[in-house]
């Protein structure tokens, strides 16, 4: 019962998440919120008894790196840059979750192949 075919197959698909996975490029892990804020000055248009207009939008990433949580406010003109950060993370998380699960079947089916 000593098949290589499965093995094949597994390295096959692992090559193929190597290869996606080194065309990422920046990265960041986290998320990013929109937040609009209401500020302390008395007569302020964000205290507006008729129609409050809150400043903003300010854009905020929290994420945590290493059991450690960061904040950071993001300027309006690089939220689009941090978002494809943001996207490219999750496709590494994914791609590597795809790897860990293909080298789980990998190792199931050659401790079973050996039995």
């Amino acid at each position: 019962m000593n098949d290589t075919k499965p093995v094949q197959k597994y390295q096959q698909k692992i090559a193929s998440l190597k290869v996606q996975l080194l065309r990422l490029d920046r990265m960041r892990p986290g998320s990013l919120s929109r937040q609009y804020n209401v500020c302390g000055k008395p007569g302020c248009r964000c205290k507006d008894p008729q129609k409050p207009k809150r400043h903003g939008p300010y854009y905020q990433l929290n994420y945590v790196f290493r059991g450690k949580k960061k904040s950071q406010y993001i300027r309006a003109v690089d939220v689009v840059t941090v978002r494809a950060e943001l996207a490219n993370f999750k496709k590494f998380r994914r791609l590597t979750d795809q790897w860990v699960g293909l080298a789980l079947q990998r190792a199931d089916w050659e401790l079973k192949s050996k039995a």
